[in-house]
């Protein structure tokens, strides 16, 4: 899935998901977006973000 494409499904921009990836911090809300939008549920938020 491109970014483009993760950033539309969480309804979130696409620089969003630049900064997430560089490591900055973002939301709680954010996080979960897109968790959801790649199909994971809250309880897998570590699988993914790693706080």
């Amino acid at each position: 899935m491109s970014k483009a494409e993760l950033a539309r499904l969480a309804g979130v921009s696409p620089i969003t998901i630049d900064r997430i990836e560089r490591g900055e911090d973002c939301r709680m809300e954010t996080k979960r977006k897109i968790l959801l939008a790649l199909g994971f549920s809250l309880s897998d938020k570590n699988k993914v973000f790693q706080d």
